[in-house]
């Protein structure tokens, strides 16, 4: 499950997961050790242009990835909602070290720019890439529950 929920994603994770538009998707961006900011800091940013634009680096080497297989399931038994998605692999990764795995929403593939997607939620995943496959196993990268 996620470390940190964006501020800016509070309650709508669910709604963005259930990829209400026609274009849109959901992406695993990986983020660079070097520079990384806590997570007080990380939270707050609106968007993946300005995350991006502060002390975090993208790790581009290994490369951003759409989510695969994501799944919204309302457990009335529980009262809560859970979001989950299929492994992440990266073939042969290889560059930077990376301390974390941010998920965003893109509203639209087909256009648009970093300051369109938006940081839902953000995974520690420390890795050293050496040129062998990586997976990241997310189980319900998002769960909410409510509060009574």
């Amino acid at each position: 499950m996620g470390n940190i929920v964006f501020n800016i994603a509070l309650a709508k994770v669910a709604y963005y997961a259930s990829l209400p538009a026609a274009n849109d998707a959901l992406i695993a961006v990986p983020i660079e050790t070097s520079g990384i900011v806590s997570d007080a800091t990380m939270r707050d940013y609106d968007d993946l242009s300005t995350l991006l634009a502060g002390a975090s680096n993208e790790q581009t080497t290994m490369g951003r990835k759409t989510l695969a297989s994501v799944t919204v399931t309302v457990d009335d038994t529980n009262d809560r909602v859970a979001v989950d998605c299929a492994d992440i692999t990266w073939t042969a990764a290889t560059g930077n070290a990376i301390s974390a795995i941010v998920i965003c929403y893109d509203p639209d593939t087909t256009t648009g720019t970093d300051a369109d997607l938006i940081p839902l939620t953000k995974h520690d995943f420390t890795i050293t890439p050496d040129g062998s496959d990586v997976t990241a196993t997310i189980s319900d990268f998002f769960r909410a529950t409510s509060s009574a």
